[in-house]
């Protein structure tokens, strides 16, 4: 009971760390059309800007301003590249962000080097948020789970009771109806974007500190959440949450359970023998395939369900 709580815990904290950083993914591509390969590489900035506040005016100055640099930087990105680039095509615009994942990163390390950064966790969030047996549970996943939530719900409510979110909607489907009313749809995709943005480094801020803020983290992160946008469905918000949660706590409880079919079948009485050509496959335990699991899930969902779990498009 201990372990199955815990873990579940920790899967559903990692989950919506993943949600808060594809969301943003997600919302700019049901908004723009574009896959923004440069997008962990914001969640990387979130966390090293969050670092250099903090490191002056403390964490949670750095929790409002880090999200608002980096979504700043973001709408500039779509302003004075992304824009110009749009016009010649999709494979440009992934090219473009492609390219702009690696200038980030040489960046990065130009200014603080290729070494961890001691981004701490604050003293009013570093404790245990409560005792289940002999394990303990931290506030700072606590309270990475709230702010993932709230995210989740202001999302929720500003693309669907909001004026701005029914405008941008309308932008989506008709933009000449729009433009024609008066408002100015590249605006609105700047704005999109610059949120999207935010969002992913919202999550550096939180994200950075709970795990590592090095070079390597965008990298690290780059993929799966690749993975959680194609799985929940290709522009859907929802389906990007369902996706976050499940890869999440696929991938925790398969970290925690060191079993193999090898010792599987020894417990059936089935013994194989060593010089047998699948016995090194049946050796490997499920915390040693555990990244690669949601990998296989993209490729089921591919073949099942090309559209994704919640997703419109093929």
């Amino acid at each position: 009971m201990e372990f199955t709580l815990i873990t579940l815990l920790n899967g559903l904290s990692y989950g919506l760390l993943l949600f808060l950083l594809s969301s943003g993914l997600t919302l700019i591509f049901s908004m723009l059309g574009v896959l923004n390969f440069a997008h962990a590489s914001f969640y990387m900035l979130g966390a090293y800007f969050a670092y250099a506040i903090s490191a002056k005016l403390g964490f949670w100055p750095a929790l409002f301003l880090a999200p608002l640099l980096v979504g700043l930087l973001g709408a500039l990105v779509e302003r004075f590249g992304l824009r110009h680039v749009r016009r010649h095509g999709q494979v440009a615009e992934l090219l473009f962000t492609f390219g702009l994942s690696y200038l980030a990163v040489e960046l990065v390390q130009l200014v603080w080097g290729k070494s961890p950064l001691p981004y701490a966790i604050p003293a009013q969030l570093d404790g245990p948020l409560f005792t289940f047996y002999s394990t303990e549970f931290p506030i700072y996943r606590g309270f990475m789970m709230l702010l993932a939530v709230l995210t989740l719900l202001a999302a929720a409510w500003l693309l669907k009771r909001s004026r701005l979110g029914l405008l941008i909607q309308a932008a989506l489907t008709h933009p000449q109806m729009v433009e024609a009313l008066g408002h100015n749809v590249p605006r609105i995709f700047t704005l999109v974007f610059g949120v999207g943005c935010g969002l992913a480094g919202l999550a550096g801020v939180v994200g950075g500190n709970a795990f590592v803020t090095e070079p390597g983290m965008a990298a690290g992160v780059g993929s799966i959440i690749f993975v959680v946008v194609v799985v929940g469905g290709l522009g859907s918000l929802a389906g990007a949450f369902i996706a976050s949660l499940l890869i999440a706590i696929l991938q925790t409880f398969a970290v925690a359970l060191d079993v193999s079919l090898l010792g599987g079948l020894a417990r059936l009485g089935i013994e194989i023998d060593p010089a047998a050509a699948a016995y090194p496959l049946l050796q490997l335990t499920l915390a040693q395939v555990a990244p690669i699991l949601p990998y296989l899930l993209l490729v089921l969902v591919m073949l099942l369900r090309p559209r994704g779990l919640l997703g419109v498009r093929d």
